[in-house]
């Protein structure tokens, strides 16, 4: 299953996905992203990434596609669990 391109895509996208939201949304993130609007306001560049789903996922995707391409068996393996809850959090938003 790993070796399908397909899949890979899927699950590093889901896990980009899942990834971002948790950076940007998630209550668990909330701390380092004070600490982090402590020193950078939403209102900098920098700032505004931990703000932006959009933004963070870029910088996300390019993290996750330099460790694939370095390691990818133990990429897509850390990256399931998050494609996973993403998944299931799509489903509970639409239930």
């Amino acid at each position: 299953m790993l070796d399908n391109p397909y899949i890979s895509l899927i699950i590093l996208a889901l896990a980009t996905f899942r990834i971002s939201r948790l950076v940007t949304t998630d209550v668990i993130f909330d701390r380092p992203r004070q600490w982090i609007w402590k020193k950078f306001p939403p209102s900098t560049t920098f700032g505004y990434l931990f703000t932006c789903d959009w933004c963070t996922s870029i910088w996300i995707a390019s993290l996750i596609t330099i460790s694939y391409t370095i390691i990818p068996t133990a990429t897509l393996i850390g990256a399931l669990p998050f494609a996973l809850s993403a998944v299931a959090g799509i489903l509970a938003a639409r239930t």
